[in-house]
């Protein structure tokens, strides 16, 4: 198509740096994150804005906006494309700066984060239980825009999981003990309904999730989605323990552990591969083997989800609880296995993500075929960074910083910001630009990766184009994903960043969507920002249950980070000081004593 065809108007987003400014001419100079010049034009009804969090106020910059186009800033424009002169071009309607000054990000201010995890936890704990008492019988998987809830009634075992994480995350970080309690029913409801004991095998499974009708409750064993369907999937199981090892590392609840060990009991006896190595991403319900022939295409197969996804699903969470070897060997294992066969780069600047039994390339699974999921690559690059902290190798750094490298060309939007979803891996002849598989949307939880693996990138590198990226990326989410008249972040949003509302991506909660990532995303980029970046102190709460914790130890570590990059300046057990603690090895002694006691503990960064 050329310029002449396009002689048509359209709205679009920019986002970039502010080059100049033409007070008489009425336009500025916007350079986009790849280094392309556009001039935006202001109009009699451009209006602007601060970016905002959840819950708090529109906050019009329309005033001073001219005094704030200083070169250096970063913001967002969305506007209008009018041909003209055999060009285009673009006036801005809407203008959103991301702080009050050019060097001024709002989202990296300490309690940003730590507000934003509050206002998701209160949106869910009032979507799904109201203002009184918390009662999971009342828990629905699909929640409304505004967090009304659905005549369907299967309660998704993954989804309360994953609420069950957020709600522990945001009391580690706010203190609110109403999320405390809305995590730990939630874990007592999984075992009490979801879970299934064969002490024959000494293993534990999680069911699919339950369909409750009136008293009535029927256990769903097998999974009930897509290309899962009628089998046991590995990151069904998976997801089943992040919220429940989560609130482990606040309550040191023996129950939680136990259910733990039964489960790893059942991925080293019926998913790992103890020849070829990593574990099958499906068994059959019946024989629990991950070769029978009822499987269909996932026979024997592995991928992204069954071989990776323990470490940020729980198996980080459970080292920095326990500080246990074994869950340290457990990661070096995963992340050996992902560099030596996920990397693809004579083929492909994205990773490799399924697999046949040896490791072969499976290329024509289902949906996936020869498409690379955006987010899975940077997921990759944010947890070698954390494995890196843990057992530093050089296979660990390379890959991440390779990643990181290659991903801003091929998987973000350079012009209004964001990260894409699915594209394909490979260029057909004669293209340049990795094709979508369906849209150009953006998902929230892939933003999640894309912030938390640049935040971290630059947090242990001190590379100031990974903290660049962090700022981008962060930038799109904050100003495009916040629902502020609904509460809480929307699924998808279109390329500009407008809300995209159609189907099953309208919805607050569902099959795919449960707090998880938009409440990892607040705890992680709170601790990356405040420890790593601006090296701000920052709180941490925990109430264990007395004698539960073994020899008495709570290790409050909240990342993997860099050893020596923090240490307990302050803890206070029911609000009152005490010393018993160990700063540099990030424990602390509990006391003896017959009650729950809420301890309360201050990490400061080191000078090094």
């Amino acid at each position: 198509m050329t310029a002449e065809n396009m002689l048509f108007s359209f709205s679009d987003t920019i986002s970039g740096y502010v080059t100049s400014y033409d007070a008489e001419g009425g336009f500025f100079g916007l350079r986009t994150s790849d280094g392309r010049d556009f001039e935006v034009r202001l109009t009699d009804s451009t209006y602007a804005e601060l970016l905002r969090n959840l819950g708090q106020p529109y906050t019009d910059a329309s005033g001073p906006m001219r005094e704030m186009l200083t070169p250096g800033r970063y913001l967002s424009a969305y506007g209008v494309f009018y041909p003209e002169a055999g060009g285009h071009v673009y006036e801005a309607k809407r203008i959103v700066f991301v702080g009050r000054t050019a060097a001024d990000y709002q989202f990296e201010r300490p309690n940003w984060w730590i507000d934003q995890v509050n206002a998701l936890a209160a949106f869910y704990r009032r979507a799904q239980f109201g203002t009184e008492g918390v009662d999971y019988r009342d828990y629905r998987t699909v929640l409304r825009l505004g967090g009304d809830k659905t005549d369907s009634h299967v309660q998704e075992t993954d989804t309360i999981s994953r609420m069950v994480y957020g709600m522990a995350s945001a009391y580690m970080i706010t203190g609110n003990e109403d999320y405390l309690e809305v995590a730990e029913k939630g874990t007592d409801y999984l075992r009490d309904h979801m879970r299934f004991v064969d002490r024959d095998e000494d293993v534990t499974y999680w069911y699919h999730g339950v369909r409750v009708e009136g008293d009535r409750e029927t256990k769903l064993f097998t999974s009930e989605f897509g290309d899962d369907y009628d089998a046991i999937p590995m990151y069904e199981q998976i997801y089943a323990l992040a919220g429940p090892t989560q609130t482990y590392r606040v309550t040191g609840d023996p129950r939680i552990m136990t259910d733990i060990e039964g489960t790893l009991n059942l991925f080293a006896k019926f998913f790992r591969d103890e020849k070829g190595g990593g574990y099958y991403s499906h068994i059959d319900p019946i024989l629990l083997d991950a070769h029978t022939e009822s499987l269909g295409l996932n026979r024997a197969k592995k991928n992204w989800n069954s071989v990776g996804d323990h470490a940020p699903a729980y198996l980080v969470n459970l080292y920095l609880a326990t500080g246990e070897e074994r869950h340290a060997d457990f990661l070096e294992d995963t992340f050996d296995t992902i560099a030596r066969y996920f990397p693809d780069y004579d083929h492909s600047p994205f990773v490799n993500e399924r697999f046949t039994e040896d490791w072969s390339h499976d290329v024509t699974y289902g949906w996936q075929q020869d498409r690379a999921v955006v987010g899975h690559n940077l997921k990759i690059a944010w947890n070698l960074m954390r494995m890196n902290s843990l057992r530093p190798k050089d296979t660990y750094r390379d890959l991440a910083e390779r990643i990181g490298d290659l991903m801003p060309s091929v998987g973000s939007d350079v012009q209004r910001g964001g990260w894409y979803d699915v594209v394909e891996r490979v260029l057909k002849p004669g293209q340049e630009v990795h094709r979508f598989v369906w849209h150009d949307r953006k998902a929230w939880w892939q933003q999640e990766q894309a912030i938390l693996a640049y935040l971290i990138l630059a947090g242990e590198t001190g590379s100031e184009e990974y903290l660049r990226l962090g700022r981008e990326a962060s930038a799109f989410y904050n100003t495009y994903f916040l629902d502020h008249d609904e509460g809480a972040v929307y699924f998808n949003v279109l390329a500009n960043g407008m809300p995209y509302l159609l189907g099953t991506e309208r919805f607050k909660g569902s099959h795919s969507m449960s707090m998880y990532h938009s409440a990892e995303l607040c705890f992680l980029a709170a601790v990356y920002t405040n420890l790593l970046l601006t090296r701000t102190p920052m709180d941490f709460w925990f109430k264990p249950y007395p004698g539960g914790l073994p020899d008495g130890i709570l290790r409050v570590q909240p990342d993997i980070l860099p050893a020596g990059s923090v240490r307990i300046t302050e803890v206070r057990i029911d609000d009152k000081p005490y010393d018993g603690y160990d700063a540099e090895a990030l424990t602390v002694t509990m006391p003896a004593t017959d009650e729950r006691v809420t301890v309360r503990v201050t990490l400061t960064p080191t000078a090094s």
